[in-house]
């Protein structure tokens, strides 16, 4: 059965990598969340997804310029929550026991992993107790391979798109690297519904992601094919359908 996984909690339905789209998630009875993590100059983690302030918050500039004062200062758009940090979300989910968590490991502005970020997720991670449901994820195989130096026993996922394929020297030796690293790989829809013989060649369908979909007829096609794992920022709606499959193929 194909996992649905939240993608920034439900960012369709929510304001996205928000507490209460955390919270409110869990009532839809997901497979799994998605959210992503950068870390401050003043040594903070901070949920959210782009390197600036600028299109989530009420402030503008770079996120890892915040000081611990700032951030509790800064408020996401549409919602009277200040931008949470790695342990106020890992909260949230500390007692969803049956959700797995894809917690992606961001960059910098200039596509430069931060020093010591893999090092302060694994720790928050495990302070929680809750590294047997996560998957530490990236869209570089350098940060998974530092990841599996850091946590060889926290699993891993590696997301990709054309763009960082070509990165990581063509598809052929992205799909050979990456089934060595992770355990899922994650690939855009487009790129994979394009590329589909090739890399289900390689990469069992149980292993597979694709992201991120939000359309109706979309969603159908790839529960029907079969996929491991498919990441909506309306993840009601793949439920539905996950369920709607289901029922017709039961009768």
């Amino acid at each position: 059965m194909t996992k649905i996984i939240g993608h920034r909690g439900a960012r369709n339905i929510w304001p996205e990598n928000s507490l209460t789209g955390f919270r409110n998630v869990l009532d839809l009875e997901v497979d799994g969340i998605e959210f992503d993590v950068h870390l401050t100059d003043a040594g903070e983690l901070v949920v959210i997804h782009d390197t600036s302030l600028d299109r989530t918050t009420d402030r503008v500039g770079p996120v890892r310029d915040l000081t611990m004062d700032m951030r509790l200062e800064t408020h996401l758009q549409g919602i009277l929550e200040v931008l949470p940090t790695l342990s106020d979300v890992l909260a949230v989910f500390e007692g969803a026991a049956r959700r797995c968590l894809h917690i992606e490991i961001k960059s910098d502005a200039a596509g430069r992993p931060y020093p010591g970020i893999v090092e302060k997720v694994v720790a928050e991670i495990e302070r929680f107790g809750i590294a047997d449901r996560c998957h530490l994820t990236s869209f570089d195989l350098a940060v998974i391979e530092e990841c599996r130096r850091v946590a060889p026993h926290i699993r891993r996922l590696v997301s990709a798109n054309a763009a960082s394929i070509e990165r990581e020297g063509g598809l052929g030796a992205f799909l050979i690297d990456a089934t060595r690293q992770v355990e899922i790989v994650a690939i855009h829809h487009e790129l994979l519904q394009k590329e589909w013989f090739q890399i289900s060649q390689v990469v069992p369908a149980e292993r597979l992601c694709v992201w991120t979909l939000n359309d109706e007829a979309l969603i159908r096609s790839w529960l029907e094919r079969g996929i491991g794992h498919l990441t909506s920022d309306q993840p009601d709606l793949a439920l539905s359908l996950r369920s709607e499959i289901r029922a017709l193929a039961r009768e």
